[in-house]
């Protein structure tokens, strides 16, 4: 019963040693998955950070971009609120764009009078200003 009890044991710690054996070299492997693991987290982490960074900037230049649009919203309005008066004041200079350009052509005092409707001494005085080449 004495060998029995030996090959028993020395089975046994063979198994024993197997195991420990089969378990460090898993250990072993799961060392280096996690050490792979901790590298791909690393860089996660940069990467992280720089896209954060990138982030910031186009955060920072929207809200540039934002101002600069609402200065430029306010030119707009101010540019539209001109060409409203300009387009309110514009009949009248037509009026004497059109005159100088019958003076140009030739056309007498009656003719501008009665075309442009304007009075007779502001068409004289056109006449003189403008027609003074011919």
């Amino acid at each position: 019963m004495g060998n029995e009890f030996l090959i028993a044991a020395l089975f046994y710690a063979t198994v024993c040693l197997a195991l420990v054996l089969y378990l460090q070299k898993q250990l072993s492997k799961l060392r280096n998955k996690v050490d792979a693991l901790t590298s791909l987290v690393k860089a996660a982490d940069k990467k992280y950070e720089t896209t954060k960074k990138e982030l910031q900037e186009l955060r920072n230049g929207t809200i540039g971009v934002g101002r600069r649009v609402i200065e430029l919203e306010k030119k707009h309005l101010q540019y539209e609120a001109r060409l409203d008066e300009t387009e309110q004041e514009e009949p009248q200079s037509r009026m004497y764009t059109r005159a100088m350009k019958m003076v140009s052509l030739g056309a007498d005092i009656n003719e501008i009078v009665q075309e442009c409707e304007l009075p007779r001494a502001e068409a004289e005085l056109l006449i003189r200003l403008h027609g003074a080449d011919k």
